[in-house]
């Protein structure tokens, strides 16, 4: 029988979590966007907001919609004017959402098309 590495559980645990998160992100529809602490209620780790944002600093998946998550009083989380904001910016209007002053208009309160789109009809 095979012995369990010292901290194996844990690294198990961790990326479950990563992979829950990262699941969550690759279901939120175009057009729509969630904030960090909604994609980490909607994995099953509430209050995990800043392990969003580490899964999401650590991708390297360019077809993960990692555009699509926000602070959560709509606004992008990097420095105004930077690259990663300019890129989030011009992804966010590509897809139809209504920004201004790297501000989603009108953030999402809820996730009821978010569930749908995991879970299947409610």
């Amino acid at each position: 029988m095979k012995k369990a590495a010292p901290g194996g559980e844990a690294l198990d645990a961790a990326a479950q979590a990563r992979e829950r998160i990262l699941a969550v992100i690759r279901a939120i529809p175009r057009g729509q966007v969630m904030g960090y602490g909604q994609v980490a209620a909607k994995a099953g780790l509430p209050g995990r907001a800043r392990l969003t944002a580490r899964v999401l600093g650590m991708n390297d998946d360019p077809d993960l919609p990692w555009h699509r998550v926000l602070r959560s009083d709509g606004r992008i989380a990097m420095p105004e004017g930077s690259r990663g904001w300019r890129e989030q910016n011009q992804r966010l209007r590509a897809e139809g959402v209504v920004m201004e002053r790297g501000r989603v208009k009108h953030m999402p309160r809820g996730g009821h098309d978010l569930d749908a789109a995991l879970w299947g009809p409610v």
